[in-house]
């Protein structure tokens, strides 16, 4: 019943976070998108209150006309549009759905045996230093560097070293599904740690000046901004960790750490390019091209590198394997979860009957995706799972 309850939560809980990170990504993609796109006003009146950029844009059948002042506008109006729900709405609903997925259940998730055979609320506790320490050496480093001169390459530079670091680190102590997902909880919480405690903070402080009748000290808005671009540059690394759950290949590989930081590397290359992409069409960039191609570049490397080897010359005339033969393997290794005192998703394993009602899914986990035994807990071999692919490729009878 446990179980059950935990799938209904799972399911909840990622349905909220899918909608709230949409909200919050698509609010910072248009606000980049808007701020790489201003040209200088024409309008003599609104250039004299301080707009430093306009854009006129068409959408949903109506015309729209943002302005962008400098510093702050002569005046507040009445209604101000704050945008924090959506990120705050995104770290909570993520890290719950972390909790329920992966901490909830350590043993089975989080930990893999053959590389830190801890207890669960050390692996917990480990795993929740991962969040909290990026964060404070993330923001240590932009406090440090982040006004300097060529201040934005030495920050983009220390905090790509950091996420390599952190990635090797995850993929060598936590299981590859759980230290991808880690990573990725890793940039989303300073994600959310830039918007609480710098960019609406910031914008607070700015608003009470304006309310004061105090000169505004624009240094806050600069702040704002350069957390807010960072921001928008671990966005995709971001999102290619959260999906990666469903790409075994990713994750199960021997280098899965070079893979995270490869992958993320390439998503922020991209995201690079579409920043740039704006301001090039209205003069102010050079081409960003090379920064798309970077990124593809370094994903088609990926494709090559992680290609399967061939299948030998023999392999068509491999022996068909009996049931008889797979039940000890199945015994073995399969039992222990899907057997008659536990069945987990509700599969069984130790009958014919279930075997062969199972056989493509059985295949499928164990054999194509190598997700199964999850964390290989039952210590499943090469071998056997040949075995399971030539049972299967014969036709998977019990008789």
């Amino acid at each position: 019943m446990e179980s059950y309850y935990l799938d209904w939560a799972n399911l909840l809980l990622r349905w909220v976070h899918v909608i709230t990170a949409i909200a919050w990504i698509g609010s910072s993609f248009y606000f980049v998108f808007l701020d790489s796109s201003l040209t200088p006003s024409l309008d003599e009146d609104l250039r004299e209150q301080g707009v430093s950029g306009e854009l006129w844009a068409v959408h949903g059948g109506g015309f729209y006309h943002p302005v962008k002042f400098n510093v702050s506008p002569p005046q507040l109006p009445t209604q101000l549009h704050w945008f924090y729900w959506e990120g705050y709405s995104t770290w909570l609903s993520g890290f719950s759905l972390f909790t329920v997925s992966y901490l909830w259940s350590a043993s089975t998730y989080l930990i893999d045996k053959s590389l830190m055979d801890w207890a669960p609320a050390v692996a917990i506790g480990v795993a929740l230093s991962f969040l909290v320490l990026f964060w404070l050496l993330y923001d240590g480093i932009c406090r440090i560097f982040g006004q300097r001169r060529h201040g934005d390459l030495i920050v983009g530079a220390l905090v790509f070293l950091l996420v390599c670091v952190a990635s090797w680190t995850a993929c060598h102590w936590f299981a590859g599904r759980a230290a991808f997902l880690l990573v990725g909880a890793m940039l989303a919480t300073s994600m959310s740690a830039n918007v609480l405690f710098w960019i609406i903070p910031g914008q607070k402080k700015v608003v009470a000046e304006i309310q004061a009748g105090s000169p505004v000290d624009a240094m806050h808005g600069k702040r704002g901004k350069q957390r807010s671009v960072h921001n928008t540059y671990f966005t995709l690394p971001v999102l290619f960790a959260m999906l990666s759950g469903h790409y075994s290949f990713t994750y199960s590989h021997p280098q899965n750490w070079l893979v995270l930081v490869l992958m993320m590397f390439a998503g922020a290359a991209i995201r690079q390019f579409f920043v740039m992409r704006h301001g090039y069409k209205l003069g102010r960039n050079g081409n960003p091209l090379g920064y798309a191609l970077a990124g593809v570049a370094a994903i088609v490397a990926l494709i090559v590198w992680m290609r399967p080897p061939a299948p030998s010359a023999g392999a068509g005339g491999a022996r068909a394997v009996s049931y008889k033969e797979l039940q000890p393997v199945l015994q073995q290794r399969c039992y222990p979860c899907h057997g008659e005192q536990v069945q987990m998703k509700s599969v069984r394993l130790d009958s014919a009957q279930h075997v062969k009602a199972y056989a493509q899914y059985m295949y499928q986990q164990a054999v194509v995706l190598k997700l199964m035994p999850l964390n290989n807990a039952t210590g499943i071999s090469d071998a056997e799972r040949q075995l399971l692919k030539q049972w299967f490729e014969a036709g998977a009878r019990v008789d």
